[in-house]
């Protein structure tokens, strides 16, 4: 008897827990965010309108640090602090759209056009949604609860919803059920257009002559599902026969745009020029429009003003990050796609479904280039090399790598050397009988400079040894001081930039490049002028492939870049897209260099 007592306690005190849980995850002062591979406070703060104080003063300690899958409590941000998002929601387990619109007395167009990045595939537990302050005319009466079959008295105005079938009509509808259209279209202004689609869900009035006396709770058979949902806010595929473009940059230098910046521009308005006349002859039409920006935000609101920047199906620019703010703005309002090239901070990406950062943010960037390491070097001693006079510019990336690395239980050690150490250090360091990834904390050429001799000379001394050198983007314009070391010490760099001059792709563009222009690109990390074909040729032909469909089908966007990779994935269901594309490059022993792609 008392052990049965026990038993019930324990599942007493666990439903109560898990009610709890439930009450918190979408409670009236916070809600859960489940924290995704790259994301930081910044970004998550940006993303909900909260202040990184805020995050941290419901989340003690995630100041110091917050984990891949962790789940942190999220302040509801006050309504008026934004437009258009009212509310943040969890998904809980057994939710539907359908239900979700009842709750929030909201039509499930309303939440779909919300939330773009949703579908019935991905609407799953833990996934966090933007609840709009839109609302429908008339309430949606709930599915009722379990604990009680009394509907609300607030939730009125409809007797019965009517799934489509085949054949129907406005007309049909309204003959059958003894309504007015007027009654019908009140109810269900989505209908107005006069289209009924096989497989809606409408909802059938009282009519006029009846008072009904409760409001019936819809049976299984009546509720639409997510598939049902999401496939009735679909909006239909529309190809784009010519496409509206336009590149807002600053060509002129001003006091704000140095020279070297314009110059820059133009060589990245010349790629894009390159790219287009490419698609031209592909049979892809496209009408440009060219504006010079100056750097300026008034100019900029000047060019937003003129009548044809309304009817653009995509914009490239602009350079800074104070300019971004009015131009994504205007996008957003006039669902025109905004291409920020350059920028590696655009804060409008958490909350704009028309951005696309193509310079991936370092939170995100460091985070790919993490997870590819521990893919292709989880086996091996891991050394990390501090310079002589104790650099530590790449502090944040290093502690970074560390802590994934202790996460995955992967060896590591740390080296500090000078001038006068001797070889036996670095051979202590290793493990002689496996791959040993040596990682200098520094990557200036000045680092690589006091590093490069050492290792070389216990690798020559040992050539049984098995040693890589493993670095940083910036390493590619090292070629003239480092190159040969770095062959020989097998060298790997992370970058989401590179191109080998000697890839088919890039000689081509480069001698289109030189018969244009009748000059070489500028010996720049990235070569602003392949950058430009790669966007302007991405965004181009994609828009011709897909048409409004692109945004579903990035990745069916088939193109070989010259220089710059391309993985656009959301930052959330009502943000825009940012670039997570990470690849390494491998100077082998044997002179060859290899870009490794991690799919």
């Amino acid at each position: 008897m008392r052990f049965f007592q026990i038993v019930c306690l324990s599942l007493a005190l666990t439903l109560g827990n898990a009610g709890i849980t439930t009450f918190a995850q979408n409670g009236n002062n916070y809600f859960l965010h489940t924290v995704s591979r790259g994301q930081s406070l910044y970004s998550i703060a940006n993303m909900y309108h909260v202040s990184i104080d805020d995050i941290v003063r419901l989340n003690p300690g995630s100041d110091k640090q917050i984990r891949v899958g962790e789940a942190l409590k999220i302040p509801q941000a006050n309504s008026s602090s934004s437009s258009k998002n009212g509310r943040f929601h969890t998904i809980q387990a057994g939710e539907t759209l359908y239900q979700l619109t009842v709750k929030y007395n909201i039509s499930a167009q309303a939440i779909c056009d919300a939330n773009p990045g949703l579908s019935a595939s991905n609407f799953r537990v833990g996934q966090v949604i933007s609840i709009p302050t839109e609302s429908v005319t008339d309430p949606v009466t709930p599915l009722a609860p379990a604990q009680s079959s009394t509907p609300s008295t607030t939730q009125k105005g409809w007797k019965e919803m009517h799934k489509v079938e085949r054949k129907e009509t406005i007309f049909s509808i309204c003959q059958e059920y003894g309504i007015t259209q007027e009654d019908l279209l009140a109810l269900n202004p989505e209908l107005k257009n006069g289209k009924l689609k096989k497989g809606m869900f409408i909802f059938i009035p009282y009519p006029k002559s009846s008072q009904p006396a409760a409001t019936p709770t819809p049976t299984m058979d009546q509720t639409p599902s997510n598939e049902e949902l999401f496939k009735q806010s679909k909006t239909a595929s529309k190809s784009l026969r010519t496409i509206q473009a336009a590149v807002m940059l600053p060509f002129t230098a001003s006091g704000s745009i140095k020279p070297e910046e314009q110059t820059r521009m133009v060589e990245y308005y010349e790629g894009f020029l390159i790219a287009v006349d490419s698609l031209k002859r592909q049979g892809v039409s496209v009408d440009l429009y060219t504006y010079d920006t100056k750097g300026s935000t008034n100019v900029i609101s000047s060019i937003l003003n003129k009548p044809e920047m309304k009817n653009m199906d995509i914009i490239f620019g602009p350079v800074h990050t104070s300019n971004i703010e009015p131009l994504a703005n205007f996008a957003e309002r006039n669902k025109i796609r905004l291409v920020v090239p350059f920028a590696p901070k655009v804060d409008q990406v958490f909350n704009n479904p028309m951005v696309y950062q193509i310079n991936t943010p370092q939170s995100y960037f460091y985070s790919e280039a993490y997870d590819h390491f521990l893919r292709k070097f989880s086996k091996a001693r891991i050394i990390f090399v501090d310079p002589a006079n104790g650099d530590k510019e790449k502090n944040e990336f290093i502690n970074g790598l560390k802590s994934e690395l202790k996460d995955n239980r992967v060896d590591f050690k740390q080296i500090q050397l000078s001038s006068e150490i001797a070889p036996e250090r670095i051979i202590a360091a290793m493990d002689t009988l496996r791959e040993n990834i040596f990682i200098p904390t520094s990557g200036r050429s000045s680092a690589l400079t006091r590093i490069l001799p050492q290792l070389t000379n216990v690798l020559r001394s040992h050539p049984h040894f098995d040693m890589h050198l493993f670095g940083y983007p910036e390493w590619q314009t090292y070629t003239q001081e480092h190159l040969a070391s770095f062959y020989e010490l097998d060298t790997y760099f992370y970058s989401s930039f590179y191109t080998n001059n000697l890839f088919p792709e890039a000689v081509r563009f480069t001698q289109s490049y030189r018969r244009w222009y009748s000059k070489d690109m500028a010996n720049t990390f990235p070569k602003y002028g392949m950058l430009g074909f790669d966007t302007g040729y991405f965004f181009l032909k994609g828009l011709s492939q897909q048409g409004n469909k692109f945004e579903e089908n990035l990745d069916k966007v088939s193109v070989t870049p010259i220089q710059t990779g391309f993985k656009f994935e959301r930052v959330n269901n009502w943000g825009g897209f940012i670039n997570r594309k990470v690849f390494f490059v491998h100077l082998t022993k044997n002179y060859e260099l290899i870009k490794l792609d991690f799919e």
